[in-house]
């Protein structure tokens, strides 16, 4: 018998009954599920810090102190004792030298001996007068006579005048054998040690150079600023946005090299009239306390002083910042946990956030960590935390906008 070959129709309903039978096993207990839909991307994001803000403005400057004086020998003769210790501080009044003086105590005690011989001489100058005063009015003298104990009268209060002036000249002169401290500070080291000759002087150019004292507390600052900050500041004045240095102190803080947040408060006090035409640049000098002896002169420092009035700012961290070309961009999540593409205009940082001059609102979630997981347009998982955790302090030394070791990571522009 011949087999018969299935018709066309026979073979369609053979895989129509397969396919069936398929689609009931794949619904039975042990079918695959459906896969999931992929989590959202989790981003952290803050609220810029909307507050009242001023700017400040870095320079770099010099201690120097208040008081600088030049310890030199006053008279001339041998250093006979050195009553401090290199380096250490001194107060005003204390003994630093001794200078040999017997040679000035001798003089001394001669001009003594020489104002009691000469007060002697005035006394018997006055009692010869006063009896020719009494005989010139019997005529048992003559006028010449009487002139002439009157004229010595005058001769020996001058003589006497002169030794008093020399005796005073002597005491000084044995004074000065004793080198003291002429003012409260630091002593350097000496430059002449005992048993060597020094010389007085008749000028100060002259007289032997034995040490110095520097003041300690206060100190003075200078720093100088450039003409374009003087002319900002200038008009910032007139407009009534910040105070001026030309008419009272102003605030100025200072940190030492090793140092952060500028911890060291003080006042501008002084302000050069005239601008220097070699430098282009005119000088300011501010006066700190320095009660714990942390600053010296000679010291490079970091100073700021207010280079804004005070103004409303946004405040965010320069981690939320992002770099597309020549933009300055951020992030935002919507009320849709949508994303969001601002560009932003980015000014200074104050107290170690970024200001934002132009782009954002004060209630926009900006996303501060995973910026390089998201892009505009995507639906995100949000964390929200405070913007002010992120602030680095005055101290930062975070790059401006733009600078690629101080920025997320740069998008493609495929991205946005």
């Amino acid at each position: 018998m011949i087999d018969r070959i299935p018709s066309a129709v026979e073979k369609c309903s053979l895989f129509v009954a397969f396919t069936f039978l398929s689609l009931l096993s794949a619904c039975g207990p042990n079918a695959p599920a459906t896969p999931a839909s992929p989590p959202l991307p989790a981003v952290t994001v803050a609220r810029p810090i909307a507050k009242e803000v001023v700017e400040w403005d870095e320079y770099t400057g010099r201690l120097e102190a208040v008081e600088t004086v030049e310890v030199r020998a006053r008279v001339s003769g041998y250093l006979t004792k050195i009553n401090f210790k290199d380096g250490a501080k001194v107060k005003k009044g204390d003994l630093l030298y001794v200078i040999d003086p017997r040679q000035y105590q001798a003089e001394v005690d001669r001009t003594m001996a020489e104002v009691t011989r000469l007060e002697a001489r005035l006394e018997l100058a006055k009692n010869d007068l006063a009896r020719a005063e009494r005989l010139i009015k019997t005529r048992a003298i003559s006028e010449q006579d009487y002139d002439t104990r009157s004229k010595g009268v005058s001769a020996a209060g001058a003589e006497l005048r002169s030794a008093k002036a020399a005796l005073e000249t002597a005491k000084l002169n044995l004074e000065f054998t004793q080198l003291r401290a002429p003012i409260n500070g630091r002593i350097s080291r000496t430059l002449k040690t005992v048993g060597n000759l020094v010389n007085g002087g008749n000028n100060s150019g002259d007289a032997t150079l034995l040490t110095t004292i520097v003041s300690t507390d206060p100190i003075y600052v200078y720093i100088d600023a450039d003409e374009q900050a003087v002319l900002k500041y200038r008009r910032l004045s007139r407009e009534g946005l910040r105070e001026s240095a030309r008419h009272g102190p102003i605030p100025m803080e200072l940190e030492l090299a090793d140092e952060k947040n500028f911890p060291h408060k003080g006042v501008t006090d002084f302000v050069e009239p005239r601008l220097d035409p070699t430098t282009g640049t005119v000088r300011a000098r501010g006066v700190f306390s320095n009660e714990n002896d942390q600053l010296s002169p000679g010291f490079f420092v970091r100073v700021r002083i207010h280079g804004s009035g005070t103004y409303p700012a946004l405040l965010i961290s320069d981690v939320a910042i992002g770099v597309d070309q020549e933009k300055k961009f951020v992030l935002v999540v919507n009320s849709d946990d949508m994303v969001e593409y601002r560009v932003v205009k980015p000014g200074p940082i104050v107290e170690g956030l970024r200001v934002i001059q132009e782009g954002l609102k004060p209630d926009d979630w900006i996303i501060v960590n995973g910026l390089q997981r998201v892009q505009p347009g995507l639906k995100v998982s949000p964390e929200k935390i405070d913007m002010a955790s992120l602030a680095k302090g005055p101290d930062s030394n975070a790059a401006a906008p733009g600078n690629e070791k101080s920025q997320p990571q740069k998008k493609e522009d495929g991205a946005h």
